[in-house]
């Protein structure tokens, strides 16, 4: 799925976009065949204009991600007409001194996105309190929250540590982070998990199990025991009573599907290398 620099809205560029969602769907619907589970792909548009997102809308996509928070509020605008689109917000937003309320603003301002489906990439308590106080009145349902999990423990990466254990997990941050959620943030649902994996176990997950992977759905394991032991979490977790797991982007979306993925995120092989701001 080659792709050209332009990000013009040429005919040849639409086609050349085109062709990447179709030739990603055929490879999406054929590592999903094993599942039992229906899987979701989103599409990560990145630094990508509008129209690129419109034309994939118009092709029956309907998952759209982005890591950036001010790309994703600028691009729900300008693409409100579209009813049935859902954000995925994937992305982190960093702290920096002295840019504590800026950046609680920007967090409250991805709230107001009406269709905002997802935030793939919480953390922290004090995150899930500000995102749980900013929810709009008027939204009629609540926002699906996944606790990024740093699977490869590289330091460069974000996500909170994975667990093998009960013990290991009672006292951990992701567990206390979870459950903060389900008691405490009536207008957030904790949905699922999300990782991104190692680039070593990317490039092997061809040749044998990727074990970022195998690790978040160990976390997952220990986790929904944990969840379900307790009579006062019934029906406060997970899509029927499942965590759901969102692993696998570009380069590894077919092994994350083919270990159980329910969620995976595309961006270059449909979009094209992103353009660097």
């Amino acid at each position: 799925m080659a792709s050209t620099t332009s990000d013009k809205a040429t005919p040849e560029r639409r086609a050349e976009l085109l062709q990447n969602l179709a030739e990603t769907k055929i490879c999406f619907a054929e590592a999903s065949k094993s599942l039992s589970h229906a899987p979701t792909l989103v599409a990560v548009s990145k630094t990508k204009p509008a129209w690129m997102t419109r034309a994939c809308y118009e092709e029956g996509q309907r998952d759209f991600g982005e890591n950036s928070d001010i790309d994703l509020v600028n691009k729900a605008k300008k693409l409100a007409d579209l009813d049935s689109l859902r954000w995925h917000f994937i992305g982190v937003m960093k702290k920096t001194e002295g840019d504590d309320l800026r950046r609680q603003a920007r967090m409250r301002e991805l709230t107001t996105v009406s269709n905002l489906h997802a935030i793939q990439s919480l953390t922290s308590i004090e995150d899930a309190d500000i995102y749980n106080s900013a929810i709009p009145v008027d939204r009629k349902t609540s926002l699906n929250m996944l606790l990024q999990v740093n699977t490869s423990g590289e330091v460069q990466k974000s996500g909170l540590q994975s667990v093998d254990t009960e013990t290991e997990a009672a006292d951990s941050p992701l567990f206390k982070l979870a459950c903060h959620i389900i008691e405490h943030c009536p207008k957030l649902h904790l949905q699922g998990l999300m990782t991104i994996g190692s680039q070593t176990e990317s490039l092997a997950s061809s040749e044998r199990p990727n074990q970022d992977f195998e690790t978040l759905k160990r976390t997952r394991d220990v986790l929904e025991g944990m969840f379900r032991s307790n009579p006062a979490f019934n029906g406060k977790w997970g899509d029927n009573g499942k965590l759901l797991l969102s692993m696998g982007m570009t380069a590894d979306f077919e092994a994350g599907l083919r270990a159980g993925s329910h969620i995976v995120r595309v961006g270059t092989g449909i979009f094209g290398a992103r353009r660097m701001k």
